[in-house]
């Protein structure tokens, strides 16, 4: 009977970890959405306004909550000593090492493409479609606040929810699935885009295990996306 009742209670905190997690996903998605109107209302000065203003205000409390959950999780279970890992030569040459392996993905990917043995994604098209339509917005969103949103909630706290022991086996399917999640928000089926972006999400898991600190997360993921936007 104990045995019984370990696994129901188990299996309650496993959705609701899995609920919680889904709802922080959604709330960034109703952010973006915000940015999608901006986007499609770009000819209507004042409509455009309010709808910029309304995603600043959101985006702010988004990123403050987000925040306070990620650091509420490092205090309450935190067995892989995540914190501040100071900026030393030593690291920051490695996180060289990791972007020029992000570059790598990028320009294989690109030739790929640029042969057409792979079609353009249809996520990246939309991107350039609504950088086009409202260039600042759009490009400051992907560049300065995705990065630091999408490395909280798909390294930081995904990590922390389903993967929180420190083994190999843990770290491992931690990294693997949380990527190919991460390719999933970005291609919505099952392609060979979907192992670029999946391959991308494994470099960051990897990261963030490396050098136990969300912010060289960030900093690599900002660098990819201006370096694909720009």
């Amino acid at each position: 009977m104990n045995s019984w009742n370990k696994g129901i209670n188990w299996l309650l905190d496993w959705v609701l970890r899995d609920l919680k997690w889904l709802g922080f996903l959604l709330l960034y998605l109703i952010d973006s959405i915000f940015l999608t109107l901006a986007t499609q209302q770009a000819s209507h000065g004042n409509a455009t306004n309010r709808t910029i203003g309304m995603m600043l205000i959101y985006s702010g409390l988004l990123l403050a909550f987000i925040t306070w959950r990620y650091q509420k999780q490092l205090q309450q279970n935190n067995p892989r000593q995540f914190g501040r890992t100071p900026f030393t030569g030593k690291t920051v040459s490695q996180l060289i090492g990791f972007f020029i392996l992000m570059l790598a993905i990028q320009y294989s990917w690109s030739l790929l493409i640029a042969t057409h043995i792979l079609p353009s994604p249809a996520n990246q098209t939309a991107i350039n479609s609504q950088v086009s339509q409202l260039p600042f917005w759009n490009l400051a969103y992907a560049i300065l606040l995705a990065p630091v949103i999408e490395e909280l909630i798909f390294r930081g706290i995904f990590l922390n929810y389903f993967f929180s022991k420190n083994t190999r086996l843990m770290n491992f399917l931690g990294i693997f699935i949380s990527g190919i999640i991460f390719g999933f928000m970005h291609v919505s089926s099952f392609t060979p885009t979907l192992i670029m972006y999946s391959a991308l999400g494994w470099v960051l898991g990897y990261s963030y295990l490396h050098f136990r600190d969300i912010r060289y997360d960030m900093t690599l993921h900002f660098l990819n996306n201006a370096l694909s936007l720009i």
